[in-house]
């Protein structure tokens, strides 16, 4: 007897009329067959890995069937035709169709056991084609206003993010998750930080002080890293890309699952600097030669060695440097999409946040573009799932204080920053000022108060030499505090202390 299905005629997705919906891409059969199979088989839901989910079936019946299987085997229920028909008794579709019998003739073939898999994967794929449609709809119809407010470029960015959900499958990413679903990524990156020894749950600095102190760099949240010019904020910042870009890749050579790792794919947004310096730096911190030499060429020949051995093993490092000079911060977004998509990248860099452009509309005001380019930064770490780290200046009052440690109120348009950064740091490096403040040098027959002055000076200098402070001054997560670091100016790399090293697991 054959089976009877569905009239898809019943109106899907964004269709205006029975036509219209029949008119997308869908498979009735294959989404019965594909039920049929899970509820001769509860076990069938195992081997499905792609994220199927109810609203990817055409036939809105289909899918209350298979959200409801899914919610009793998450109780670990059997689930058949029987358990299945108290939550249906009274569905209208279900009654157009026969009533309770449409589930039992569901189960009529068990040929679909055979090809589960493939028909989740045609359900899924016909549902990000009927996406793309309505994307595309929206896209001409939009495109097709000419009048005064129209924005293209807001509408070029607009479709690509739409563009990026639809390929993510992920189409009603803005909807409401259920409490849930959130314990569980909540409880799995408690998880995570238990398995590290305890203070790893995001992506990792490569400096276990620092991880020990904020618990790595979290998905979805926005890091501000600030300092003054000369603290060493970029070398910083490089140092984080470099070790989260070193141990990904050593994780992939280990065979470390993904939900396992503590590494990431970095795409570093220089404004500054250009990629080759960079690479410089990194290769200046890798080989121990200072990048002064590097780029005089004053190397021996044991230091071209190990420069050669450093930039082989660099050769494949996963950390991508896009060095494009007055960025929008809506190119940038479209281009973090782009390596999301394309290499699949777990932490974005950007130095620095006020060489960042806005959209135009707000650059009759630094304070209003600002904002909104920090909540765009906000926003991308958000959308892709990914840490963010931005760099910022800090401003001049620091220099009028006493004591140099920066702030908070130091941000430059702090407001907005503030706001919306879920941590932020800064660096500091006393030494840096010490310097500063040579007296002069003593000579023969001088005073012994100018002797004192460069002595005292002198031991000062010793005391801080060498040494940083990462301030953390804000932090949704945790508390705020310091932790001591070592810097080596010559190849511009920070480290840990040997007496604040933290004697556990090498992140």
């Amino acid at each position: 007897m054959a089976t009877a299905f569905p009239d898809n005629s019943n109106g899907q997705n964004d269709a205006s009329a029975p036509d219209e919906a029949t008119s997308l891409p869908h498979n009735i059969e294959a989404e019965a067959a594909f039920l049929g199979a899970l509820l001769i088989d509860n076990r069938v839901s195992e081997d499905i890995t792609i994220p199927l989910t109810a609203e990817h079936f055409f036939e809105p019946l289909h899918g209350r069937i298979y959200d409801r299987i899914l919610k009793l085997l998450d109780r670990n229920l059997v689930v058949t035709p029987v358990t299945l028909k108290p939550f249906f008794e009274n569905d209208e579709a279900l009654k157009s169709l026969g009533g309770l019998g449409y589930l039992a003739r569901l189960t009529g073939d068990s040929a679909g056991l055979i090809g589960a898999r493939d028909f989740a994967q045609q359900i899924y794929d016909l549902a990000l084609l009927r996406e793309l449609i309505r994307v595309g709809r929206t896209l001409v119809t939009e495109a097709m206003d000419t009048s005064e407010s129209v924005d293209p470029k807001g509408q070029v960015e607009n479709a690509e993010a739409s563009l990026y959900q639809v390929m993510e499958g992920d189409a009603d990413s803005s909807g409401a998750i259920e409490f849930g679903k959130a314990t569980l990524v909540a409880v799995e990156m408690a998880q995570k930080a238990f398995n590290s020894g305890g203070h790893l749950s995001g992506v990792t600095t490569g400096l276990s002080s620092v991880n020990e102190k904020i618990g790595g760099m979290h998905d979805s949240d926005l890091m501000i890293l600030a300092g003054r010019p000369g603290m060493g904020k970029t070398s910083l910042a490089t140092n984080f890309a470099f070790n989260a870009a070193q141990r990904w890749q050593q994780e992939e050579l280990d065979g470390i699952e993904d939900n396992k790792r503590v590494g990431a794919k970095v795409a570093f947004f220089s404004l500054e600097m250009s990629a080759d310096q960079l690479a410089t730096r990194i290769l200046a911190q890798e080989s121990g030669i200072s990048s002064e030499a590097l780029r005089m060429g004053k190397i021996s020949r044991d230091d071209f060695q190990n420069l050669s051995r450093a930039s082989q093993e660099l050769q494949e490092l996963p950390l991508f440097i896009d060095d494009t000079p007055a960025l929008t911060i809506a190119a940038l977004r479209t281009r973090a999409r782009r390596l999301k998509r394309r290499h699949g990248i777990g932490l974005i860099v950007v130095d620095y946040l006020q060489l960042l452009q806005g959209t135009g509309r707000a650059n009759d005001n630094r304070v209003n573009e600002i904002s909104e380019i920090s909540r765009g930064l906000k926003t991308l770490a958000k959308e892709l799932q990914v840490p963010v780290l931005a760099l910022s200046q800090l401003s001049r009052a620091v220099e009028q204080r006493e004591d140099k440690t920066p702030q908070l109120s130091d941000l430059r348009e702090s407001g907005s920053i503030e706001q919306d950064a879920d941590m932020v740091l800064f660096v500091y490096r006393e030494d840096y000022y010490v310097q500063s403040k040579e007296p002069k040098t003593p000579q023969e027959g001088d005073d012994q108060d100018i002797h004192d002055a460069h002595a005292k000076w002198a031991a000062d200098m010793e005391r801080v030499f060498g040494l940083a402070e990462l301030v953390v001054a804000k932090s949704r997560h945790g508390s705020t505090g310091k932790v001591k670091m070592k810097f080596e100016s010559k190849i511009t790399k920070f480290s840990d202390l040997a007496d604040d090293y933290y004697d556990g697991p090498d992140y």
